[in-house]
């Protein structure tokens, strides 16, 4: 107890000492988004599809959106923190391509709350990253989902793997493409490492992002864990994008 209270100490004057500035507003804050920013843009609870987290009218009776009740995803459910939407998009280029690393940690903390203020959901049993391909992640030199993914498993005390879940071919990027062609473009683009062929059989996989657009990539990884025998699959992504802005 006496250690971990050094160990708090010394980090609190370290960060007393070292300058700081929001991700958001760029004035100082002892955090990487200030109490003001999170309380604007972060507080606000919005009705969300449950499979799909898009927003739900308010009186809407179904917790599904009518495209999930439709012509349901793969994935059973999805977790998100925020719209993808201004200013909080910036903090997701920031980390993806400005490689403002300390935002992943933060956006790991802001999903814990997010997931644990969801009535009636498990945690899952496994958690994995949408992986990089090996291109794009040498180009890279990080894959931001699982920056996100290695902090959020230490919060919810539920195991992650890096290895597992794999690119089996390069993909454009998603975000570059129509909405017609994002299906074809990851269609069969996820596997399991070879060794792990049956080892999701039965379990709950949690899979983390950064965002969501379209839902597709995610989409494309479900049907390819339950094919190998996965009992559930939720998405926790950051920041979901509204469809106006495919």
């Amino acid at each position: 107890m006496i250690t971990d209270k050094l160990k708090q100490a010394w980090q609190n004057s370290i960060a007393a000492l070292i300058p700081n500035s929001c991700a958001l507003c760029h004035l100082d804050s002892s955090d990487v988004v200030c109490s003001a920013c999170q309380l604007a843009y972060f507080q606000t609870e919005q009705h969300r599809c449950l499979q799909c987290a898009l927003p739900l009218p308010p009186a809407s009776a179904s917790p599904r959106c009518g495209d999930c009740l439709s012509n349901p995803p793969a994935f059973d459910r999805t977790v998100t923190v925020c719209d993808y939407a201004a200013p909080q998009d910036q903090l997701v280029l920031s980390l993806k391509f400005g490689h403002q690393l300390a935002l992943a940690p933060w956006f790991a903390r802001m999903l814990r709350d997010s997931i644990l203020q969801q009535q009636g959901s498990e945690l899952p049993d496994l958690l994995c990253a949408v992986p990089l391909g090996a291109k794009r992640l040498a180009e890279r030199g990080f894959n931001q989902a699982w920056e996100i993914t290695r902090t959020l498993t230490k919060h919810l005390g539920v195991p992650g793997d890096v290895h597992i879940l794999q690119r089996s071919r390069e993909t454009a990027m998603q975000s570059g493409l129509p909405t017609a062609a994002r299906a074809r473009n990851v269609k069969h683009a996820f596997c399991l490492c070879q060794h792990d062929m049956d080892s999701v059989r039965d379990l709950h996989l949690g899979i983390v992002d950064d965002v969501m657009t379209t839902g597709m990539t995610m989409h494309e990884i479900a049907t390819m864990l339950k094919r190998h025998g996965a009992a559930k699959v939720t998405a926790y992504v950051f920041a979901r994008t509204l469809p106006h802005i495919h």
